[in-house]
């Protein structure tokens, strides 16, 4: 998701200041994705240009923090609202997947000679392993049905998810690499029986 999306989305339940969109944007997506306060800023001052949110104050909606200090809130215009409820309505779309740095490495092991495609296997499963545990617990202590609680619980169940089917890829590549191994093998006891036994293969 896109921080602008982002904004988006929280701006359409009401105006809100800079600070308030960084903390409910890492309050709602679990702390997942955190964000520095530059980014925020940033993004506002994008949507803005673009016309897409406008200053809650330019329409006399002032705002206070606890300490009493104006806050400078933000609004969506009609055009905000509108790509907002349509972020809402198009699907994410999976066009070229982003770099894995374990993709690469399992890509170059099986490729390189000398390297140990079943070491390198097994130290990420068991790594992989250690990250499913720790998710489990964590998911585990989530309490209460509340909207934060939901959120943070399906964030956890999307990682959860991601490390079960990584080590399933992981046993395959395991399997395939063992059926790669055999196959290079095995011609090469036929080539040298062969060579022991000449007067045998001539007679086949």
């Amino acid at each position: 998701m896109s921080v602008k999306q982002g904004m988006l989305a929280l701006l359409s339940v009401e105006p809100m200041g800079v600070a308030r969109l960084r903390k409910e944007f890492e309050a709602r997506t679990g702390g997942t994705w955190p964000l520095n306060i530059g980014q925020v800023y940033t993004t506002i001052q994008r949507l803005e240009r673009d016309g897409l949110v406008d200053r809650a104050d330019d329409h006399g909606d002032p705002a206070e923090d606890d300490s009493g200090a104006v806050v400078e809130r933000f609004v969506l215009t009609a055009a905000g609202r509108e790509a907002a409820e349509g972020w809402w309505l198009t699907p994410v779309r999976r066009g070229a997947p982003e770099r894995d740095e374990l993709v690469i490495k399992v890509a170059l092991a099986v490729t390189t000679p000398g390297v140990q495609v079943r070491d390198v296997v097994q130290r990420q499963r068991t790594e992989t392993m250690r990250a499913l545990r720790d998710l489990t617990r964590l998911k585990a202590g989530v309490e209460g049905d509340g909207t934060e609680d939901l959120a943070w619980s399906l964030v956890l169940d999307n990682h959860v998810f991601a490390a079960e089917a990584e080590l399933r890829w992981l046993d395959h590549i395991e399997a395939r690499a063992e059926r790669a191994s055999r196959f290079r093998t095995e011609p090469s006891r036929r080539d040298a029986n062969a060579v022991r036994n000449p007067s045998e293969e001539h007679t086949r």
